[in-house]
Formats: structure tokens, C-alpha cells, sequence
């Protein structure tokens, strides 16, 4: 019975971490990671509600000597010429499964929006975001580190 009782407690400590990536939800704050050069882009807040999330950038990572609160001169529409601090850049993303998807999200660099889904990785620490055209295979990814 006690050989049971151990069996069982060591299958839930390795089932915990699986539930709970299962569980956790894509709100909060992401440090956003330049899959060109490895280096942080910017802080973006995700929010949920009524089961879809949106993302708006809060803060960005310039060297010293950009401008530290540029505008989006590449957009179109109701963004061009806006501040990109504060923009949403994620939104529409609904959970299917493992993932979410359905979404749209902006390369505020290139002024260009594209389709959108996102999986949450490493126990809910990390996020990969894939942008894409048509199919998700001919797009890109980055991978977003929790920051709280």
C-alpha cells in the first residue's frame, strides 16, 4: 500500500506541471524578443477578456539616442502616425486547444498586420508568437519571456 501511495504522489508531482501549463492563461506583461538578433524589442501587457486576447505595447527597448517614443509612420490607417507606446499590436487571439489563434498582430517596423497564434511554453514562462501570411509555415516566430 505504501509503494502505491509513493507511486501516486511522484505521478502527480510530474502531472502538476503539465496541468498547470495547461492552466495558465497568456495575461500579463512579456519582454518581447527580436528573433533576428536576440534582443529585447519591448514590454507588452496581454490582456483576456470574454476569452480573447489583445496585447499593447507599454514599453520599448532603444538604444540611446532614438527617439524613445516613435511613431508608426509605416502604418496605415487609424495607426499611421501614432505613438507605438501604448498601440495594440496583438488582437483577436482565442484559445483552441494548447494554442491560441484567430488573431492578427503588427510589426509596427514594417506597418504591416498579420494573421496570428500564440502557444504558451515552459509552464506558462515563456510565449511563441507566430506571425504569419496564408499558413503559419510561412511566417515567424518569437518567443516572449514573462515578466510578471
Amino acid at each position: 500500500m505504501r509503494q502505491l501511495m509513493q507511486a501516486g504522489l511522484i505521478a502527480m508531482m510530474f502531472a502538476m506541471p503539465a496541468a498547470m501549463a495547461q492552466n495558465a492563461s497568456p495575461a500579463g506583461m512579456w519582454k518581447t524578443i527580436d528573433d533576428e538578433t536576440g534582443q529585447p524589442k519591448a514590454l507588452v501587457r496581454v490582456t483576456e477578456e470574454n476569452g480573447v486576447l489583445n496585447g499593447r505595447i507599454e514599453k520599448l527597448f532603444r538604444p540611446a539616442g532614438q527617439d524613445q517614443n516613435p511613431k508608426c509612420t509605416a502604418c496605415e490607417g487609424a495607426r499611421k502616425d501614432q505613438p507605438i507606446v501604448g498601440m495594440t499590436i496583438l488582437s483577436g487571439l482565442k484559445k483552441e486547444g494548447n494554442e491560441y489563434t484567430g488573431g492578427e498582430i503588427l510589426d509596427p517596423a514594417k506597418g504591416k498586420t498579420y494573421k496570428s497564434k500564440a502557444t504558451l511554453k515552459d509552464n506558462g514562462n515563456k510565449l511563441e508568437v507566430r506571425g504569419y501570411i496564408g499558413a503559419p509555415m510561412f511566417g515567424r516566430s518569437q518567443t516572449w519571456v514573462r515578466e510578471q
